[in-house]
C-alpha cells in the first residue's frame, strides 16, 4: 500500500500524522509513506528527520477578511492542486490522509478529483476551515471530540481519536519521573504552556511559588525555551523551592507524563488526547489566542465529563492556581474520580482505528 499523508502549520497537525505512520510501519513493515507539506512549514524540518519522503507545494493560507492576497491564494490553491496531482501519480497514491492545516486542502482535494480514496483527521471540537471545506469531498472524517460531529455529513464520520494518544501508553512512568529528577514517594503536578510555554501561566507559577514549597506535592514546572531566562532570573529572587523542578523543555515528554499524577496545561487536541489516553486529571488553562477559540471547547469536552477543571486565562492568578491544584492532588477521592472520567474519554486505540479506516477504504 503507498500512503499520502498531508498536514502542516503547527505542531498539533503534524505530530498525529507522524505518530500515524509510526504505528502502521509497526504494522506493515511493506507500506510506503509521502507526505506533502509546504517548504517553509515546520513540517519540511520534523519530518525529513523521521526518514519519511517529503514532498512540498506552495500555498498560504485566507486571511478573516476581504484582501488582495486571499486572491493571490485562491490562484496558488489551483496551482497547488495541480502539482499535487503530479506528485501523488507519480507516487501512485492508494490512499490519501489529511490531518489538518492549508498545506492539505489542495492535496486531498487534488486526491478526491483524481478517485484516490481520502480521509481528514480533525484533531479539534471545532473544525478548521481546511477540513469543512474537505468534508464536501472527501470519502470519511476521522473526528477525536464527539462535539466535532455536528459540523460534518454524519455519514462519513469515524471517531478514531488522536494517533498520538497511542504512543504515550506503556511508557515507563517511574524512569520518566527519574529522568527529569522527580521523588517516586510524593505526588506529582507536572505545569507546562505548550512547547513554546506561556507568559501569563508562567506569571502565576511565579507568584505562588514560595507558597508551592510549603505543599506535600512535587512540581514539575517546564517554562517553555524562550521564556527560561526571565523565570530563572525571577527564581534567583524568590527563591527554588526544593520540591520544585524547573526546567525549559523535556524531550520524553511521554515518558514523563506516565509518571505524572496531575497536569496543569493549555487544552491543544494533542495534549488533552495523550491526558484522556492516560487517564490523567488536568487542569486546563485554554489559550485565548486560537481560531474559533476552539481551545476553551476543547477544554469543556473535559471539564464537563468531570476529567479536568476548566480555568480560564483571564481568571488567572497564583491564588487561584494554587487552591485547583490543592482542591485535587490533596484530595484523593476526586483525584482517582477525575482519573477514571478522564480515562473514559481517552481513545488509546487510536491509531488502530484509523489503520482499519484505511483498509476498509483501499480494498
Amino acid at each position: 500500500m503507498r500512503i499520502v499523508v498531508s498536514g502542516g502549520g503547527t505542531g498539533g497537525h503534524i505530530y498525529p500524522a507522524l505518530a500515524l505512520i509510526r504505528e502502521i510501519k509497526k504494522k506493515d513493515t511493506n507500506v510506503e509513506f509521502l507526505y506533502i507539506g509546504t517548504e517553509k512549514g515546520l513540517e519540511s524540518k520534523i519530518v525529513p528527520r523521521e526518514n519519511i519522503a517529503f514532498k512540498s507545494i506552495h500555498i498560504t493560507g485566507f486571511k478573516r477578511k476581504l484582501s488582495l492576497e486571499n486572491v493571490k491564494t485562491v490562484m496558488r490553491f489551483f496551482k497547488g492542486v495541480s502539482d499535487s496531482k503530479k506528485i501523488l501519480k507519480d507516487f501512485n497514491a492508494d490512499v490519501v490522509i489529511g490531518t489538518g492545516g492549508y498545506v492539505c486542502g489542495p492535496v486531498v482535494y487534488a486526491a478526491a478529483k483524481l478517485g484516490i480514496p481520502t480521509i481528514i483527521h480533525e484533531q479539534n471540537s471545532v473544525p478548521g476551515l481546511t477540513n469543512k471545506f474537505l468534508s464536501r469531498y472527501v470519502d470519511r472524517i476521522g473526528i477525536c471530540f464527539e462535539e466535532a460531529k455536528e459540523s460534518f455529513p454524519s455519514e462519513k464520520v469515524v471517531m478514531t481519536g488522536n494517533p498520538r494518544a497511542s504512543e504515550v501508553l506503556g511508557q515507563d512512568g517511574k524512569q520518566g519521573r527519574l529522568s527529569v529528577g522527580l521523588k517516586l514517594d510524593q505526588p506529582a503536578v507536572l505545569i507546562f504552556g505548550g512547547s513554546r510555554g506561556a507568559k501569563p501561566l508562567n506569571e502565576a507559577v511565579l507568584k505562588s511559588l514560595t507558597e508551592m514549597g510549603s505543599k506535600p506535592y512535587q512540581v514539575l514546572y517546564i517554562t517553555g525555551d524562550v521564556h527560561y531566562d526571565e523565570v530563572q532570573r525571577e527564581v534567583e529572587l524568590i527563591g527554588n523551592p526544593e520540591n520544585v523542578i524547573i526546567k525549559p523543555f523535556i524531550h520524553n515528554m511521554p515518558e514523563v507524563l506516565a509518571g505524572i499524577d496531575l497536569t496543569v496545561a493549555r487544552a491543544g487536541a494533542t495534549t488533552l488526547a495523550e491526558l484522556t489516553s492516560l487517564g490523567i486529571p488536568s487542569i486546563l488553562i485554554p489559550s485565548p489566542y486560537v481560531t474559533d477559540n476552539h481551545q476553551e471547547k476543547n477544554a469543556r469536552a473535559l471539564s464537563n465529563h468531570q476529567a479536568a477543571e476548566l480555568l480560564l486565562e483571564k481568571d488567572l492568578t497564583g491564588p487561584k492556581l494554587i487552591e485547583k491544584i490543592d482542591g485535587i492532588l490533596t484530595n484523593q477521592e476526586t483525584l482517582q474520580e477525575m482519573k477514571i472520567a478522564a480515562k473514559k474519554l481517552g481513545v488509546p486505540d487510536a491509531a488502530d482505528r484509523m489503520y482499519k479506516v484505511i483498509k476498509e477504504l483501499v480494498k
